[in-house]
């Protein structure tokens, strides 16, 4: 179970982002590019790494992958919608699960966007910038 933190080391963080994927290597690249951006990062690997960071960091916006081992991001999903500290944040799956039914799954769990893999960098800027983040 673990988690990472990063500090961008430039100017003011604009949002505090969590990062949710199994595969290391890819949760890291992400939070590069985030943090590239100007962004506040946190990575957690698994379900409940990812609960317990949302309940202490409470961030503005999860970008979740949906194929985590053991609870996977449907759950992990759901019980962040339960969380005081998370309900209000925005849920973005970003998973390899891109049929109509995987959609459907992503929005009764309570996902508000679902990206399929590889998404390219300009549509996560474009998805991010037109967020309404609390």
């Amino acid at each position: 179970m673990a988690l990472t933190r990063h500090g961008s080391g430039g100017p003011a963080p604009k949002r505090r982002l969590l990062v949710v994927d199994d595969n290391k290597d890819a949760a890291e690249s992400m939070s590069m590019l985030l943090e590239m951006w100007g962004h506040e990062v946190a990575c957690a690997y698994d379900g409940p790494t990812a609960l317990e960071t949302a309940e202490q960091w409470q961030p503005e916006a999860v970008f979740l992958d949906i194929g985590l081992p053991g609870m996977d991001g449907y759950e992990v999903a759901e019980r962040l919608r339960e969380l005081p500290q998370a309900k209000d944040a925005v849920l973005i799956a970003i998973t390899g699960y891109g049929q109509e039914d995987d959609r459907l799954r992503s929005r009764r769990a309570g996902i508000d966007h679902h990206l399929v893999k590889p998404v390219s960098p300009d549509a996560l800027r474009s998805l991010i910038d037109s967020l309404q983040l609390h």
